[in-house]
């Protein structure tokens, strides 16, 4: 179920980035192509400046006031004419504007294709909305127009004015879609690198969080890992030494339950008192330690070491711990006190001591681990914190060389150092960790 979700998830985010793609592509295509009907049109209202500045305004004005093809329309016509040639424009021509709704072709350059002249008069296909900016005096561009008889193309004007009448009329000029379609679609070639940039960017950050979620779950799982494993060791060391106090608990029970029943009563008072003061040499080691998951640690270990009759001393300063997390400390402390464990059961029981220090000196944690047992020598110290290097024997089922590895991998994040000192009376494991 889990895989289906996260295949489910996976195939979404594909096709939302197929999706977006594919919507950047055409709004980056659309903004071309207007960015480049915008720039032609700018161009153009520029040379109808021109074209309406150098026009003859008193020549146009005896037309306007006579409007048929005469003398001055030709003359007109004439400029017009060279003036559409200059420019490659698609046509060339003066506007009337005497409402807000429609306008009128009054003088037109067409190609010499076109035999029929444009009446004078005629209605222009000039938008509605662009005529009435024309009406109030401004200057005029238009999208694409599709005309049946014409072609399609883009319309910009610009007033033609009289230096005493003010505005006498306008000067259009239409440029040919096929022009803003072969300027766009060297515009789409030359940004077709931005566009497939684009999408492999955002291919590549879709990647990389795959990368980096797939990194942080392996992470996760190796950090829950090594924890519940830490954690399992220490239940069953705290059971197993549960299980061997109550088996303690009933040999003593059978050892009174026979002195009793046989009438030895003074035997049976002096085996119960010697029994109670040993249970009394069993000190709680709780209270001096403000970290609970730090204090269960500790009393665990004690008792496994007791177990084997180990004689163990603990100086634990009463601090919290806090700067380390509670699961990297008990990976440190439980690994080090388990080595020194394994180590000082070799040696004779009267010899078997084990000190345990966690104290904080200015701003450093200190741990340390002191127990009698084997020399390290030299050469297995250059290696001690190897992955699967162990310098006791291999038991069945269980695998050796983890828990010095797994402490100089938590010290090293906390940018501390951890040192093995070792002579033929005692080893000292030292662990300093900055308080940060």
């Amino acid at each position: 179920m889990k895989n289906k979700r996260l295949k489910s998830i996976f195939v979404v985010s594909i096709l939302l980035l197929v999706i977006f793609i594919m919507v950047n592509i055409l709004v980056s295509y659309y903004r071309i192509i207007k960015t480049t009907e915008n720039a032609i049109a700018n161009q153009n209202i520029e040379v109808a400046k021109s074209i309406a500045a150098s026009i003859d305004v008193e020549t146009y004005k005896l037309f306007l006031e006579n409007p048929k093809k005469n003398k001055e329309y030709s003359v007109i016509k004439r400029y017009l004419e060279d003036a559409r040639e200059k420019s490659g424009a698609l046509h060339v021509y003066t506007l009337a504007v005497d409402n807000s709704k429609v306008s009128k072709v009054m003088i037109a350059a067409l190609p010499e294709e076109i035999k029929e002249e444009f009446p004078i008069g005629g209605i222009c296909t000039v938008p509605e909305e662009q005529v009435g900016m024309a009406y109030r005096g401004m200057i005029f561009s238009t999208d694409i127009i599709t005309d049946p008889i014409y072609g399609d193309y883009l319309t910009v004007g610009v007033p033609i004015e009289d230096p005493l009448s003010g505005i006498i009329g306008y000067l259009a000029i239409d440029i040919s879609a096929d022009v803003i379609n072969h300027i766009s679609g060297k515009a789409l070639k030359s940004s077709i690198l931005s566009l497939v940039f684009n999408g492999l960017f955002v291919i590549l950050m879709l990647v990389s969080f795959l990368i980096i979620q797939n990194w942080y779950t392996r992470e996760l799982k190796k950090e829950v890992g090594d924890t519940e494993d830490t954690y399992q060791l220490e239940l069953q060391s705290l059971i197993s030494s549960v299980q061997s106090l109550r088996h303690d608990f009933l040999n003593h029970i059978q050892v009174l339950h026979g002195l009793l029943k046989l009438g030895h009563h003074g035997k049976a008072l002096e085996y119960l008192t010697n029994l109670s003061n040993e249970v009394h040499l069993i000190k709680s080691i709780t209270l001096g330690v403000s970290n609970p998951g730090l204090s269960v640690l500790l009393q665990t270990k004690k008792l496994s070491a007791q177990n084997h009759n180990i004689d163990v001393h603990f100086d634990v300063f009463h601090d919290s711990f806090n700067k380390i997390k509670t699961t990297e400390l008990i990976k440190i402390l439980s690994n080090l006190i388990d080595n020194a464990i394994e180590a000082t059961i070799e040696l004779p029981e009267q010899e078997r001591k084990i000190k345990i220090v966690c104290k904080v000196i200015s701003d450093t944690y200190i741990f340390e681990i002191t127990n009698t047992g084997p020399t390290i020598n030299e050469m297995d110290k250059e290696q001690i914190y190897i992955r699967g290097f162990s310098t006791k024997k291999g038991q069945q089922g269980k695998i050796r060389g983890q828990g010095l590895f797994i402490v100089k991998e938590v010290v090293s994040r906390y940018g501390g150092n951890i040192s093995i000192n070792s002579n033929e009376n005692q080893t000292i494991a030292r662990v300093e960790i900055p308080i940060k």
